[in-house]
């Protein structure tokens, strides 16, 4: 009895060995800022996110119906922040607008105004191991708020190992995928619309 009870107290107080939490972040997209000699502002609002995508941990979906994150493996901060960083990097690279700003109490109201929500940002299991990314964008004008443009982007990326570094580095890829999509289309928008 006495036995039994030093293993318990033994494994309760430090028989457990304690997990390290990885953290985890996107890459710098390396793409010089070309701001437009002319052309419109651009504000970019907050990218809003599912409350299971909020408190950071890295999600995988084993079935349509079935959701789970990795415990111990978190971003540095949640998706939608590192997603709206990033865009606001690829909207400046694109050389399409005048300024691209984030959305805050500095920022002036631009010629239009970008926000989204995030609706996946998880790998995938099936058959094959993949990522997937869906951003719903909207495009406003700014002076009356007026959408004048929206879309949903989704793209699956192929994990290529199963470590959570491989699902990271896949939806590195898979989200610049997304964003310069999402630039193209915003940028072919803003092209076809006269400059007043």
């Amino acid at each position: 009895m006495i036995r039994a009870t030093l293993l318990s107290a033994l494994l309760m107080t430090g028989g457990c060995a304690a997990h390290k939490i990885q953290y985890y972040q996107l890459s710098v997209f390396d793409k010089q800022a070309r701001a437009a000699e002319t052309g419109p502002s651009l504000t970019v609002a907050r990218i809003a996110t599912p409350m299971a995508l909020q408190d950071g941990r890295i999600r995988y979906l084993e079935s349509p119906n079935e959701v789970g994150a990795y415990e111990y493996h978190r971003w540095t901060d949640p998706p939608g922040i590192l997603v709206k960083e990033s865009l606001v990097r690829v909207l400046r690279a694109s050389g399409k607008f005048r300024s691209v700003e984030e959305a805050g109490s500095s920022a002036a109201v631009g010629d239009y105004s970008l926000r989204g929500k995030l609706l996946e940002f998880a790998e995938v299991d099936g058959p094959g191991i993949q990522t997937r990314i869906s951003l719903d964008l909207e495009l406003r004008e700014g002076k009356t708020g007026r959408t004048v443009w929206s879309q949903t982007l989704t793209h699956d990326d192929p994990v290529q190992a199963k470590k959570v570094s491989d699902v990271v580095q896949s939806l590195d890829r898979n989200l610049r995928v997304v964003l310069d999509e999402a630039a193209a289309a915003i940028g072919g928008y803003i092209a076809a619309r006269p400059q007043r």
